[in-house]
């Protein structure tokens, strides 16, 4: 599978194709800040305006969640297609995020990325490439050490009934989104087509009909399977995200192979991975706590009513009412952990799982 026919296949179908003003909550961007991410897997504080981000295959809208996520960082988005490009440069300069670099090119050359970069973001990207494991390669060796990847790609059983469909439409040579809408329209109500296309948010749109049922290159995985190409790049799991994904690596790793034992697996795969990140910080004496940047607006005295970020770890948030947001003001600069009383410490702990707040070592 040639680089031309997946660049052709996102110049004539830019993805996702969300509505230029589509508009995101600050808050709802914790999970990539920057700050937040290396402190949960270093125990260290990294000042945001240093950070280095790189989105690999960047399609046509992420760069302006990270960019609203991580405002004072460098970041770079890079995409084979144009037309990705220019959307995506669209939603940044309406939604005022200017500092942006968005690059057309092959994310792999070395020449394109030379990184290091603190932060890769590879979400639905490795999956469509014709060695994902080289790929992957390729992303660790421009992260520094202590850098963190985030990817997501298709788990074999979540993907399955696409799969049926994209085999069965280059089986009839249906190569283009209005051939397949016609066929969508001749199914009958209670068939496995019409059932599947109903249930997807993707399948609302023509760009998430053509990346569901008519992309070139595609490749699905068991938990297995993946952790092979994670061991084969030097990288570890750090946490994994997915719908009802456990919190300790090694549980959720059982939970999936079970699942996929049954075939019953029903998330595709994300996870972040890391390059000899230093671990948490441990509870101590010199032990801080610290908000995610990202939460900084939301928890403001000038907010009314409450508030409940979007999940991101695979799991509800807590709601964040007046209360919550008192508390959480605290630590808008890094507080001993030594200095909170015995509750404190345990609605603490509660948000440092859900990634408000991170711990630091001795600041």
């Amino acid at each position: 599978m040639s680089f031309g026919e997946v660049t052709g296949h996102y110049e004539r179908h830019p993805y996702p194709h969300y509505p230029l003003l589509a508009s995101i909550r600050r808050y709802d961007t914790y999970a990539m800040n920057l700050t937040a991410l290396w402190a949960r897997f270093n125990g260290e504080l990294l000042p945001e305006r240093q950070g280095r981000i790189l989105l690999a295959g960047c399609g046509a809208f992420a760069p302006y969640p990270m960019s609203l996520a991580n405002p004072e960082a460098k970041i770079i988005g890079v995409d084979l297609a144009r037309n990705n490009l220019r959307r995506a440069r669209l939603h940044c300069l309406l939604h005022g995020s200017l500092k942006v670099c968005l690059l057309q090119g092959n994310f792999l050359d070395p020449a394109v990325t030379p990184g290091p970069f603190h932060f890769i973001e590879a979400f639905g990207v490795l999956h469509h490439l014709d060695d994902p494991a080289a790929g992957m390669c390729a992303l660790r060796e421009r992260l520094v050490a202590g850098g963190i990847l985030r990817v997501m790609v298709y788990g074999r059983y979540a993907r399955q009934e696409a799969e049926s469909v994209r085999r069965a439409m280059r089986l009839l040579r249906i190569n283009n989104v209005m051939a397949l809408k016609q066929l969508i329209r001749r199914a009958l109500p209670d068939s496995r087509l019409r059932h599947y296309i109903d249930c997807s948010w993707e399948a609302r749109t023509d760009s998430g009909l053509a990346d569901l049922f008519l992309h070139p290159n595609v490749h699905t995985y068991r938990i297995d399977e993946f952790l092979e190409m994670v061991s084969c790049s030097g990288l570890k799991p750090l946490l994994f995200t997915h719908l009802d994904a456990l919190a300790d690596v090694e549980q959720e790793i059982s939970r999936l192979r079970e699942l996929d034992r049954r075939r019953e697996t029903r998330a595709n795969i994300i996870c972040y991975l890391g390059r000899d990140c230093k671990g948490e910080a441990a509870i101590s004496s010199r032990s801080h706590l610290l908000l995610n940047p990202a939460l900084k607006a939301a928890v403001s005295l000038l907010r009314y009513g409450s508030l409940v970020p979007m999940n991101r770890l695979g799991h509800e948030n807590p709601l964040l009412d007046w209360r919550a947001r008192r508390f959480l003001r605290h630590f808008i600069t890094p507080i001993p952990e030594s200095s909170l009383g015995r509750a404190d410490k345990a609605l603490a702990e509660q948000y440092l799982k859900e990634l408000f707040l991170v711990r630091l070592n001795g600041c």
